[in-house]
Order: structure tokens, then sequence, then C-alpha cells
């Protein structure tokens, strides 16, 4: 009976050590496996990078800004990079490195449309997801670019504005740059299908004048415009040379509120303008939602949500939708209307730009 007993108290030890043993392993393994998840997904988190024109520069300042509020809202890593010239041999260097860094993806504000696209194409070769933004590189050298503004909206919004500033009634016309400049002759287009509106059937589009983004020749035009149409009402300057020099003539003849003005304009340029009423608002476009827009479209070349082909759609964050559109023998990404600039916010941007 004794030999019994010890036995089953020597049997019972036995498993019981092997028990534990048993779960003590267990949770060992199953730490370890969690570890190596933890490992793994850091390794998983996806570069992404932007090259902007070099440094030192306000708005390339704004665009990276943008470009890493994205890429941290998707929670990525973001890579900010700026040469100190602006030149193109200084962008492949850093197109290089990057390639060798093995990032997701190349955001790049070109110094150059074709000097970059040897570069370019080996990191798209390797596998790297490649865009540009608000300076474009040619259609071969990337996936898709990211426009600062659609140009429908670019042409129509501005007649918008003149309307609203001249009450709807009256005579305008267009100080516009060159008359072969293909960005200018769209958005004068647009304007001049905007005004086809019952909306604005008492304003007058008098004359379109070219003043060849010279200020010398933009002045004199606008001095032509007020001698040709002395009952002019008010004038669109779809140029940010133009728009300046109008309002330096409007100034000069002391035709404050006898003629209105608006256009594209550079803040620093135009803020003296804003904030003597000569131009009641003007536009361009913000360079931290241009960024903002390209760290978007970049998650979205890398996981898949589009591949830059015509008809692409995908989410920009506070954004909205976006859809990719072909232009020429590439295809983009249009931020959407321009930035309105007026006298609230006049002082801050034209710090920036």
């Amino acid at each position: 009976m004794k030999k019994i007993l010890s036995m089953l108290l020597v049997l019972t030890l036995i498993f019981a050590v092997t028990g534990c043993g048993g779960k003590e392993d267990t949770s060992k393994d199953s730490s370890n496996t969690s570890n190596k998840e933890e490992s793994a997904d850091k390794e998983k988190k996806a570069k992404y990078a932007i090259i902007v024109k070099n440094t030192g520069n306000p708005y390339n300042e704004k665009e990276m800004e943008g470009f890493k509020k994205a890429i941290d809202e998707i929670g990525a890593e973001a890579i900010l990079k700026a040469p100190d010239q602006p030149t193109a041999e200084a962008q492949i260097q850093m197109i290089e490195e990057l390639i060798a860094q093995k990032v997701d993806c190349i955001a790049i504000a070109g110094n150059d449309p074709d000097a970059l696209q040897p570069a370019l194409q080996k990191a798209m070769n390797a596998g790297i997801k490649v865009l540009s933004l608000d300076s474009a590189v040619n259609s071969d050298s990337r996936m898709i670019h990211v426009n600062q503004a659609d140009p429908e909206r670019i042409g129509r919004v501005q007649v918008e504005a003149i309307a609203e500033m001249i009450d709807g009634a009256g005579q305008i016309a267009v100080l516009s740059a060159t008359s072969q400049a293909t960005n200018q002759n769209t958005w004068i287009e647009w304007m001049k299908k905007e005004l086809e509106k019952s909306d604005y059937k008492d304003i007058e589009l008098v004359k379109v004048a070219y003043g060849d983004d010279l200020r010398d020749k933009s002045v004199s035009e606008m001095e032509a415009l007020l001698k040709s149409y002395p009952q002019l009402n008010g004038i669109i300057a779809p140029t940010t040379v133009g728009i300046a020099a109008a309002g330096k003539v409007i100034t000069d003849k002391g035709l404050l509120g006898r003629i209105q003005l608006t256009g594209l304009g550079l803040p620093s340029e135009m803020a003296e303008y804003i904030e003597s009423g000569v131009c009641q608002w003007m536009y361009l476009w913000n360079p931290i939602d241009v960024g903002y827009l390209a760290g978007y479209t970049a998650q979205a070349l890398v996981t898949g949500q589009i591949t830059g082909a015509d008809g692409d759609k995908f989410t920009a964050g506070s954004l909205g939708e976006k859809s990719v559109i072909t232009v020429g023998d590439g295809t983009e990404v249009m931020l959407g209307d321009p930035y309105k600039f007026d006298a609230d916010n006049i002082a801050e941007w034209k710090e920036i730009y």
C-alpha cells in the first residue's frame, strides 16, 4: 500500500512539473510572436518623400508643411528634402539617395521638366511611386501631376468676382500675359463661357489686352484700356505681373472705387493694393493645400487606390474626393478653386510669398 501511494505521489509531481513547463513555454512563444509582429509593423511603415525646389523658399516650405500634415494623418513617415540651390542636379542627387533608402513614394516640384527624367524613371523601375506637384516634370518622369487649380474654375471664379464688384453691370476688360500663353488663353476661354450665362447679361467684355508679362508694357496696356474705354468698370488680370501693373495705374490715376480689379496675384506684390481697397480681393493657390493634396495622392498611388489613369478617384483627407483627369499627354489631379486673398488674410500671406 505504501508503495502504491509513493508511486501515485511521484506521478502527480511529474505531471505538475510537466504542466507548469508547458504553460511557461507557451507564454514565451506568445510573447516572441507579439514582438515579431510589432517589429514587422514598424518595418512596414511606409516612407513618403517630398523634394521641393530649394531651401529658404517660403512657398515651398508651406508645401512641405501641407505634405507632412497629410502623411501624419495617414500614419506614415514623411521625409522632407530641399536642395540648397534650385537646380536639377541637386534634385537628382536627392532622388538617388531616396532610391537607396527604398522609399515608397517621391513627390517632386521639378526644377526642370526634362532633366530629372533618367533619375525619376530609375526610381519608378525600382518600384517607387513618383508624382510631381506645383512645378510639373514631363509625363514620362511621373505617374501623375498635382496641379494647383482647375483651369475652368480659375476662369469662372474671376468672372464671378468682378461681377460682384461691379454689381453685375458694366464694361470689363482682361489684361493678360502673352497672346500665346496656353494657360492664360485657357482661363480666358472659361471666362468667356461664364459670361454667356444670363446672370451676366448686363456685363460687356470689351477687350482682351496683352502685356506680355512685362511690367512696363502691362502698365501701358492698362493706360490704353482706360483711354479707349472711358466707361470701363472693371479689370480681370489673370497674371501676377498684369494685376500688379493694373493696381499701380489705378492708384496713380486716383481711380480707387471707380475701376474694380481682380485676377491672379502674388500676396507680397498685391498687399498694398488690397489694403488700400484698389483690389478688394484676388486669387492664387494655397501652397499648404497643394502639399496636402500631394500627400494623399502619394498614399493613393502606394496603396493601389489609383494607378494614375484617367478616371481614377480617391479621397484626399479634408479636401474630399478627387478625380484623375487627362491633360495633354499625362494625367493630373486638380486642387480645385483658387485661394482667395483679401483684407482679412493678406497681412499673413504677404510674408509668405
